[in-house]
């Protein structure tokens, strides 16, 4: 059995970069998002992916479609590799304690509710199903999910909550063979960081980053690819920072 891999939000960002590097790798890729297959960022992001890639649309909100969702991404080929990659920032930055309980609630309904029962639905199909083929489940959460920012709090908690969640899911799936793994990126230059580009370039310049740069999809990519084809399977439940050292501690 081939490799075939389900990227949520993969038509953009690092999703896209992860889809790039796995269809590289000889994945087949099964791309689900929110937006309109028939949308700009959709079609190009098909365009520069390995023939057969397919894109279905799916509302992370709408847990009752799961279902449905996953019976079009196993009707193929059975899934052996479930990137957890959409997510959605905060509505607004700003203080805290003027948070809405909209944008609340938004990031918690996509980043971890959403997110969590995709991922139970994905691991009971792969429970159901022996192979010898490696099968994994990868979480990208942020480093937000540890470092604070108060005037995205919201966005902070939710990864926490999903940080947890792949330790969970770690340890059921790991006697099961099933690796589970959480990627925490940093700084990266995707469309959900675009509005704070001038922001983060002058801090990554004052030194905010040990390795002076901007984060790209691609760095994501490269990382997952050895986790999705088993090269690192003695170490599921591990957290691994592609941040360029932002989330080391300093003096």
């Amino acid at each position: 059995m081939s490799y075939h891999a389900l990227i949520t939000g993969g038509q953009q960002g690092i999703g896209l970069g992860i889809a790039a590097a796995l269809g590289a790798a000889g994945f087949r890729l099964t791309l689900a998002a929110e937006a309109p297959p028939q949308s700009t960022a959709v079609q190009e992001a098909l365009a520069g992916l390995p023939p057969g890639t397919r894109y279905l649309r799916h509302d992370l909100r709408d847990i009752a479609s799961i279902p449905a969702l996953m019976g079009q991404v196993e009707a193929e080929a059975p899934l052996t590799t479930f990137v957890s990659n959409a997510g959605v920032p905060a509505m607004t930055r700003g203080d805290l304690l003027e948070m809405r309980p909209e944008s609340f609630d938004r990031c918690h309904e996509v980043n971890l509710r959403g997110a969590f029962f995709l991922a139970q639905e994905v691991a009971r199909r792969m429970l159901k199903r022996r192979t010898r083929t490696w099968r994994c489940l990868c979480f990208i959460t942020s480093v937000s999910a540890e470092m604070a920012s108060p005037e995205r709090a919201e966005y902070c908690i939710s990864k926490a909550g999903a940080s947890m969640m792949a330790r969970n899911f770690a340890l059921r799936l790991a006697p099961e063979d099933i690796g589970v793994y959480e990627l925490r990126p940093g700084i990266i230059a995707t469309p959900m960081t675009e509005g704070v580009r001038d922001k983060y370039s002058a801090r990554i310049s004052a030194g905010l980053v040990p390795a002076a740069r901007w984060g790209e999809p691609a760095d994501i990519g490269a990382t997952l690819v050895p986790l999705a084809t088993g090269q690192l399977r003695f170490a599921t439940g591990s957290v691994i920072p592609v941040d360029g050292g932002l989330s080391l501690p300093r003096l």
